[in-house]
């Protein structure tokens, strides 16, 4: 199998779909793959006859030689398009080409209790979690897989700190307003390819990719959401390129297929508190959200509110593979208490995954396009399992109240 990309540089990019350079003028857009073509569609065999799909097939033979193992851990490190599919920047599993390949949803979602439950979350790959005014927390979720879905929300406004993430991530970013003085030019700038509604403050909007949907007894700010159909319009008519480009970084190194980063040797973590168990007004105290580890499938399972996180949709409870606390400086900008933290430098971080617990720092540097990256006590980048992430923005000034044990 002919090899497409590398992992820090390179990305598969489809021949149908668009390659233009959009709104930044810094991101150029890759060749397209020779192998990658569009083949019509096969007749159907009779039902008796159905061959399993691909993304049930298990991939067999998969082998790694030395550019796909870090720190003796064998990874997803040069990656191949084998039977239609490809290993996910996400995630790191294997997904439809056409899925993997494409930027995500960045949607801001509301967490305060008022707004809950959330519809479609558990299909977010990653959850970044940061305080906002009020000092509850709030949401950006990113979706790569979204096809069959009709809609996802409730959505709220955007704060700089979350737009920052989105850029690093190269998502398309998606909001029902903004703190118009902290917000406005970033996202009406190059750096932003956004789906906005059209409120004071934004530019180019697309009130196509929004609905109204009846929630009675919840306030009108919680009834806004993504519909799946008018994003894909919007992002069409906003002529935004819908793959990655070449100044793409993934934001993992996720283990390989069939493997474990077991981290044997580190301090285990079965239950993790962003806010501890007090009030606080770090932004983590308001909903007491943990996450607790379940040995038998490798997941940390999401609580908060006194109950578990459910996802209205599938009402199941959310589950991630790993868990990131990172640490942040922030600071109150002014009397409506619109907060700033610092998400680009460095700062400490730890990593949760199979049950332990990796110390280390997060670095980010090289501009806004470039995402956080997480390493250990001796720099080296740490090896997260394949699955969904969750990301809490510890703020220091209120990092005691934050424990796992």
């Amino acid at each position: 199998m002919k090899k497409i990309i590398i992992v820090t540089a390179l990305l598969v990019i489809l021949a149908f779909m668009a390659t233009g350079c959009g709104s930044n003028p810094e991101i150029k857009p890759l060749p397209i793959p020779e192998q990658i073509v569009v083949a019509p569609e096969p007749a159907p065999l009779p039902e008796a006859e159905q061959e399993p799909n691909d993304e049930d097939k298990p991939l067999q033979n998969v082998e790694y030689g030395p550019e796909n193992m870090h720190n003796g851990i064998p990874i997803v490190g040069v990656r191949d398009v084998k039977d239609g599919l490809f290993q996910s920047y996400l995630t790191g599993g294997w997904k439809d080409v056409n899925i993997s390949a494409r930027r995500p949803i960045g949607l801001m979602i509301p967490n305060n209790k008022a707004a809950l439950p959330q519809y479609a979350i558990s299909r977010a790959d990653i959850v970044f979690e940061a305080a906002v005014e009020g000092r509850t927390s709030r949401l950006i979720a990113f979706f790569e897989d979204y096809d069959d879905l009709d809609h996802i929300g409730p959505t709220r406004s955007a704060r700089d700190y979350f737009v920052y993430e989105a850029i690093g991530k190269h998502a398309i970013f998606c909001h029902w307003g903004l703190a118009v003085p902290y917000s406005a030019d970033l996202i009406n700038g190059p750096k932003v390819d956004n789906v906005s509604a059209a409120v004071t403050g934004i530019n180019r909007s697309a009130d196509e990719a929004f609905v109204r949907i009846p929630r009675p007894g919840y306030a009108r700010e919680f009834t806004g959401y993504l519909s799946i159909s008018g994003y894909n319009k919007a992002i069409s008519r906003l002529d935004y390129p819908v793959t990655y480009s070449a100044d793409f970084i993934p934001q993992f190194i996720f283990a390989a297929e069939n493997t474990t980063a077991e981290y044997n040797g580190y301090p285990g973590a079965k239950v993790i508190r962003p806010g501890g168990t007090s009030n606080n007004k770090g932004g983590f105290g308001d909903a007491k959200s943990y996450f607790e580890f379940n040995e038998d499938d490798g997941l940390y399972y999401r609580y908060q509110y006194s109950g578990k996180h459910i996802d209205e949709m599938t009402n199941s409870q959310l589950t991630y593979s790993n868990i990131v606390f990172q640490y942040a400086n922030g600071e109150k900008r002014d009397a409506n208490d619109y907060l700033a933290f610092g998400v680009h430098g460095e700062d400490k971080a730890i990593v949760f995954t199979n049950g332990k617990a990796i110390e280390g720092t997060w670095k980010r540097f090289g501009g806004d396009l470039t995402p956080a990256k997480f390493y250990d006590e001796n720099g080296v980048e740490i090896v997260f399992n394949q699955g969904k992430t969750w990301i809490c923005l510890i703020w220091n000034d209120y990092k005691e109240y934050a424990e796992w044990e």
